[in-house]
């Protein structure tokens, strides 16, 4: 007898729809195949099957099985296949009937006792087949959180196989699960307060210029002048996650397998160790999933101590904080992964961090020194929009009482100057920001007063500047001009901008 029943497959951060045909065959000799490019998981779910519906108190009698998984052409991964194969093979049993299997698609690992477990990337699956056009889905009880954030298809928790088979057979309601995605949002915090820091007024301002127009951001200083704590506070001040976005990241780290709760209700913060890989922090495997610079989505990118990463490593960031994309190419096929991040690094002057401090002398030699800095690239550095200098915090503001501006305060500024670049750019598909705004609009979006553009011709003829540290030139001087609230650029707006380009400025 044949049985159809519906999952789907996790394809990047999307997925593609799989129906699942099984055919049983009285046999005295019960054999089980499961065909359609399955991987050892999915091969090794009819063990997990058998098990299941034992322990569940299913008979069944000696039967030949054939699982197919179209389309035939699709990798298929992971255990999510075992729920609905299970019920597809008791329904091809004539064990039980199941006449909505063929109306509702199934999702879930099975225990050996029967038990429901949660699977990944549950999001993108269920945005697929409400696409596809079903009414409802029916996921694991620890999933339906998660699943329940996509409006538009009924989701029906499941405790465990014989609660499947009952809302599958219509005995029993289902009653599916809720969640309103705005309300979880707003109830979500900010995180690290910037009124702990104590000093560092410059560091705090070159924060929130580059938060302002979504820059990237390096932060130059010795060991304990608080590069990593001023970076850890960086989300607390970013805009708040829209539905949208939220959905978006939250597929991502679904897919990743990096999902903590139902979803993801702030900005990311990634901080992956210097020791991580190019496919570590890229994405990849031999079937690819999202690496940091993807789990980074619309948030933060923190990579401390930058020269300790491999070159190889950071030579790949190239690519994603051009295009906020990363593609990634296998046998298997090809996929893209969205990357739009802010990369926020920090790293020392020198080997024993104290190049340049006033106060401790340095031991580094020159060649020491030089290698050092060769680490970071020029190509890179010239991507990173702000080089900042983070001194070390003089005893009078570590031992002051009062506290720092509030995350709040700086957040509301940040929300006023997010909100003038929306409305300047809602003409323009795909630009948030101005760390965004494209080239070919500088000249129009980017007007400089008579006496500013003097300073931009000198500044780039004496410091040999690329046309890439023009165009980031202009963009970090188009925020500050925000900040001010000033249509033009002015003579002080660039020269700031400038100040900013620390390490074209000493000929790093």
């Amino acid at each position: 007898m044949l049985t159809k029943a519906y999952a789907a497959a996790v394809l990047g951060i999307g997925a593609v729809p799989v129906e699942i045909e099984v055919h049983t065959v009285a046999s005295e000799d019960p054999r089980t195949r499961i065909v359609g490019l399955p991987d050892a998981a999915v091969k090794e779910s009819i063990d997990r099957v058998r098990a299941a519906l034992r322990n569940s108190l299913f008979s069944l009698k000696p039967l030949s099985v054939t699982v197919n998984l179209a389309p035939a052409d699709l990798r298929k991964e992971g255990p999510v296949y075992d729920l609905p194969i299970a019920l597809a093979l008791l329904a091809s049993a004539g064990v039980d009937e199941l006449p909505l299997l063929r109306e509702v698609p199934v999702l879930g690992e099975l225990a050996l006792g029967g038990t429901v477990r949660r699977v990944r990337g549950i999001l993108p699956i269920v945005l697929a087949l409400r696409a596809r056009g079903f009414r409802a889905v029916a996921v694991p009880m620890e999933n339906a959180g998660e699943a329940a954030l996509v409006q538009g298809i009924d989701v029906w928790p499941v405790r465990d196989l014989r609660h499947a088979a009952e809302l599958m057979s219509g005995r029993l309601q289902p009653e599916p699960a809720t969640a309103d995605l705005a309300a979880l949002l707003a109830q979500d915090g900010t995180g690290e307060d910037f009124a702990d820091v104590r000093g560092q007024a410059a560091a705090r301002r070159a924060i929130e210029v580059a938060v302002s127009g979504g820059h990237n951001l390096l932060m130059i200083g010795s060991p304990g002048s608080g590069k990593t704590m001023l970076a850890r506070r960086i989300p607390s001040i970013l805009p708040p996650l829209t539905p949208d976005d939220a959905l978006e990241v939250t597929a991502i780290h679904s897919v990743a397998g990096a999902l903590k709760g139902s979803h993801v209700g702030r900005r990311p913060f990634r901080a992956p160790h210097h020791t991580i890989s190019d496919a570590g922090l890229i994405g990849g495997g031999t079937h690819p999933v999202p690496g940091e610079v993807s789990l980074a989505h619309r948030g933060v990118l923190f990579l401390d101590e930058l020269p300790e990463f491999r070159r190889n490593v950071l030579e790949v960031l190239r690519q994603p904080l051009e295009d906020g994309a990363v593609t990634i190419a296998r046998t298997a096929g090809t996929l893209t992964f969205p990357s739009r991040f802010m990369l926020v690094a920090a790293m020392n002057p020198c080997p024993c961090g104290f190049a340049g401090d006033p106060k401790r002398t340095c031991r580094c030699t020159e060649p020491a020194i030089r290698r050092y800095r060769a680490k970071v690239s020029g190509p890179l550095l010239d991507r990173i929009d702000l080089h900042v200098e983070v001194p070390a915090v003089p005893f009078e503001d570590l031992s002051r009482q009062s506290p720092g501006e509030s995350s709040a305060v700086i957040r509301e500024r940040v929300l006023r100057v997010r909100a003038l670049q929306a409305k300047r750019y809602a003409d323009t598909p795909g630009i948030r920001c101005n760390a965004d705004l494209p080239s070919g609009r500088l000249q129009e979006l980017c007007p400089l007063e008579p006496a500013a553009e003097v300073v931009l011709r000198s500044a780039m003829n004496e410091l040999a500047l690329t046309a890439r540290a023009y165009t980031r030139i202009l963009r970090v001087a188009r925020t500050i001009a925000d900040m001010a609230g000033s249509d033009i650029i002015a003579r002080a707006h660039l020269f700031e901008a400038i100040q900013y380009r620390a390490l074209d400025r000493s000929m790093w």
